[in-house]
């Protein structure tokens, strides 16, 4: 069923045309994710689609009701039912005072209980932890209607996505598939695109040579042979072969033109790799270069660490997650403030990426913002700029005109380039676009120092760390090994406590059925036989279903 319609779409923010859309249909089984680089258009083109922002030119038609969640507007209603906050895990009644986590589960209960027929999302998943976005995960797979989500969780758009809409210079494109579909087409359109223009390229090459070979040959028939007099040579110059040459003549006009006509094919342009060159000068040689014993910490009656401890070791790259709220923030403090018992190596150099992006100078160009702490040369500082999609004239830009996810960037690169050993990031990942996060994530697999991490990305965290640091019931847990092993470690550690359950639960029955068959075997007066040979059977029947179980 179509639920929106949209013809002719053309918007603009001062000269600059930000959308060119000439028609676009969603129907309620598309759940549609769109992608683009920061500033390609993705929230206004959402915006415009559920008429919070009139079009230029052009119309948007809309039939059944819809919902709209941001992480900045408030929700449609302000009241839940007592189902759907247990649900979501929320209070009944919204509330400035939530976390951003909860806030956003509120928006996306009230859109639920609505039974809207289309969900309009902007970066749902940011800012919130790991278990919000797997619950909202779930419940968005339970809902029946039509999604359009911004989201740069690759791992949340394969879950959810059956379509992809990339916007590039105010144009849009969908590809059928989840996102790891789509990345899978861009990389079969580039590698066709790198074939056809080598194929244009040799065609072009060969069509000249040829041009230069007939070439060659006209001017040998201007040459007379060399045993002619000089009678016979005016006349062979004046009537031989004219018309060999003006068929070779013609032939060459007509290969420029097959080359005129060629189809031109542009050469793609080839992302140049970053490798980091860090000195060994500012390398550090402790095995340990973090470390926290017998720590206790509070805030009022709140309970964040009690007997903790901890080891982060010389060139690991470690993960540290948990639900929001649970003492990452406190922990990284800790480390940074130097706060007893927490104890940095001696040498330790610390980069810190924060969300607040205090490192900034907001009269400063991006340039020279790094290039004020930069040890690297600025040809380097320019790659690695233009890798984050700030190319030529952009790296002249004031901070201060920038968008979020474009002070990330810059943030994130200055911290990077500085005269660091140990690297602390703060949600690094929040408010950048795919690409960009890409870059990031390959710059850190090859980062050879130490790297302490908080992400709510699962492929980044992936991706990048070697060990997971984990907070529970006031302890700090390190995990050697990737993101799935520690799953994997997980899920072993589930079933081998629901096995043991299990067991326990077989043991109990066990003993219920020894008593059955003694009292069967010797009945009383008082023993309703009929009763506990049903019962007999009950049990059996439990202790088999649990056996299969095992």
């Amino acid at each position: 069923m179509l639920l929106l319609e949209a013809k002719n779409i053309k918007k603009y923010f001062g000269d600059r045309l930000i959308l060119d859309i000439e028609g676009l249909n969603i129907y309620s089984e598309d759940r549609i994710g769109i992608v683009g680089v920061n500033g390609a258009g993705k929230t206004t083109l959402i915006n415009v689609l559920s008429k919070k922002l009139e079009p230029d030119e052009g119309w948007v038609k809309l039939y059944g009701n819809y919902s709209y969640i941001s992480q900045l507007d408030a929700p449609d209603g302000q009241t839940l039912s007592n189902e759907m906050a247990s649900k979501f895990g929320v209070p009944r009644t919204w509330s400035m005072y939530m976390s951003g986590g909860e806030k956003t589960r509120f928006k996306l209960a009230i859109a639920l209980e609505e039974k809207s027929a289309l969900i309009f999302a902007d970066e749902p998943t940011s800012n919130v932890d790991m278990e919000g976005i797997e619950l909202m995960e779930k419940r968005f797979e339970e809902y029946n209607g039509a999604l359009l989500i911004i989201s740069h969780d690759r791992d949340f758009l394969d879950r959810l996505c059956n379509k992809i809409l990339e916007i590039e210079h105010g144009k849009i494109k969908i590809y059928n598939g989840n996102y790891s579909d789509y990345a899978a087409q861009k990389k079969q359109e580039v590698e066709r695109a790198q074939f056809e223009y080598e194929a244009y390229i040799k065609e072009k090459k060969r069509l000249q040579e040829v041009i230069l070979e007939t070439k060659q040959k006209v001017k040998s028939i201007k040459k007379a042979p060399r045993r002619m007099g000089n009678s016979e040579a005016r006349l062979h110059r004046k009537m031989g072969n004219q018309k060999a040459k003006a068929n070779l003549e013609r032939a060459i006009k007509n290969i420029e033109k097959r080359i005129e006509h060629l189809e031109v094919k542009e050469k793609p342009k080839e992302q140049e790799s970053i490798k980091l060159d860090l000195q060994d000068a500012n390398k550090i040689y402790s095995k340990i270069l973090i470390e926290g014993r017998n720590i206790y910490k509070a805030f009022g009656d709140k309970m964040i660490f009690e007997n903790a401890e901890f080891s982060i070791y010389n060139s690991s790259k470690i993960a540290l997650i948990g639900p929001n709220g649970c003492g990452k923030t406190t922990l990284i403090k800790m480390i940074m403030n130097k706060e007893a018992p927490v104890k940095v190596a001696q040498g330790a150099k610390i980069g810190y990426f924060s969300q607040d992006m205090s490192i900034l100078k907001d009269d400063l160009s991006i340039i020279e913002n790094i290039m004020e702490s930069s040890i690297y040369p600025e040809n380097f500082v320019r790659t690695l700029l233009a890798r984050l999609l700030f190319k030529r004239e952009d790296v002249y830009k004031k901070v201060n005109v920038l968008s979020g996810g474009e002070r990330v960037k810059v943030s994130f690169a200055k911290i990077l380039l500085q005269d660091i050993n140990l690297l602390i990031l703060d949600e690094p990942t929040n408010y950048m676009d795919i690409n960009s996060l890409e870059v990031v994530e390959n710059a850190l697999k090859d980062y050879d120092r130490t790297l302490l991490f908080v992400s709510h990305d699962r492929r980044f965290v992936e991706s990048v760390a070697n060990h997971i640091m984990t907070i529970e019931n006031y302890k700090i847990k390190t995990f050697k090994g990737t993101y799935k092993e520690y799953l994997a470690s997980k899920d072993t550690a589930k079933r081998s406590n629901e096995k043991e359950e299990i067991q326990k639960q077989i043991l109990i029955l066990q003993n219920r059925l020894s008593e059955v068959i003694g009292k069967l075997s010797m009945p009383s007066p008082k023993d309703d036989v009929e009763a506990l040979d049903r019962e007999y059977y009950e049990i059996l029947g439990q202790i088999k279903e649990l056996k299969n179980m095992l």
